[in-house]
């Protein structure tokens, strides 16, 4: 039996539950989600909905990580019909130790022919052009500090796994401690110390990523929003909210302030991306100097990612892991410059 509308998302939403539904439409491990259907002012509106109990859903739906990430990508490219909104976010009324998150509905079975002429107007652009906008406009300046740092305004989730994005001058210093010796933690909580992985790790977090990644060497490097968990299940094509063209289409983020290079680790993990977008995209976005780099940068930005489905799902990935790190401490695991 389906739920009826809780009075926190109808408050949320400012929707009348006479005028509201719910409708199943899917789920994820440890989330239901809906279609929420609603009249306003004589407009029919979707949402999509997610209700999750226990601590992960309240991580990501309490600590706002979903809801910040989506806000911040549509920020950032506000025309671009790129990201699903997210527009509330919190406990249920009738159930406190249940969590909601509410955003645009995206519709990825929509096709081109499917929309009417009057709401076909749409951008017309690539995924690479759209990743290329988000990669080159500048991270805003976060509250209390002077200018662009290195971070989040919230931790974030990729998958399960809870990341400190504590902001941070340095994007060096931001990968080793946030993102490897962070998720190294995480992955000896999860399946115990791993001698080993845990020394390699080390290794790379402080001679390799000086070396690849630190202040004076790696040139041009400015914050900008970052999905973070960019594998090619969280693309498609669809419609956002019901309105304009089927559209490339990104969701499900883990938001960072942060190099525009570290998204592309994931993207070459998992591939799915065709030998068109990579040309596209570096047409748009030149590779970071030192240019000869640029494929062991991607590939340490790859660990991180080979690290935290080790943490996740235990020890399939640790052999990946072990295999970048083998390659670039023999290559740069000397003292950093």
């Amino acid at each position: 039996m389906l739920p009826n509308v809780d009075p926190a998302i109808l408050e949320a939403l400012g929707l009348e539950a006479t005028s509201s539904k719910l409708v199943s439409h899917g789920g994820s491990g440890f989330s239901s989600t809906y279609k929420l259907i609603a009249t306003k002012d004589g407009e029919d509106l979707t949402f999509f909905v997610k209700i999750g109990t226990g601590p992960d859903a309240e991580v990501m739906f309490r600590g706002t990580c979903e809801h910040a990430s989506l806000n911040a990508l549509h920020a950032a490219t506000p025309n671009l019909q790129f990201t699903p909104r997210s527009h509330a976010h919190g406990p249920l009324r009738s159930s406190p130790t249940k969590f909601f998150l509410a955003t645009d509905f995206l519709d990825l079975r929509a096709s081109s022919s499917s929309s009417s002429s009057t709401t076909t107007t749409g951008t017309g652009l690539s995924l690479a052009a759209k990743l290329a906008a988000l990669h080159t406009t500048p991270a805003p300046i976060p509250k209390g500090f002077s200018k662009p740092m290195f971070g989040f305004p919230v931790p974030t989730c990729c998958g399960a796994t809870r990341q400190d994005n504590t902001f941070t001058e340095s994007w060096a210093e931001f990968y080793a401690e946030r993102r490897l010796r962070g998720v190294m933690r995480e992955g000896a909580r999860k399946n115990g110390h791993d001698k080993e992985l845990a020394d390699a790790v080390d290794r790379v977090a402080g001679a390799v990523v000086p070396r690849l990644l630190g202040e004076g060497h790696l040139k041009g490097v400015v914050p900008v929003v970052v999905h973070g968990d960019l594998w090619s299940g969280n693309h498609g094509r669809g419609r956002i909210a019901g309105k304009g063209a089927v559209e490339e289409v990104v969701f499900d983020p883990a938001c960072v302030y942060g190099h525009s290079e570290y998204e592309l680790g994931i993207m070459r993990m998992f591939g799915g991306f065709g030998s068109g977008f990579w040309k596209e995209y570096e047409g748009l976005v030149p590779r970071a100097e030192p240019k000869e780099e640029w494929e062991d940068r991607v590939a340490l930005y790859e660990l991180y990612h080979h690290l935290n489905h080790y943490a996740l799902f235990g020890g399939g990935y640790r052999s990946g892991a072990m295999s970048i790190m083998r390659k670039l401490i023999s290559k740069y695991g000397g003292a950093s410059s």
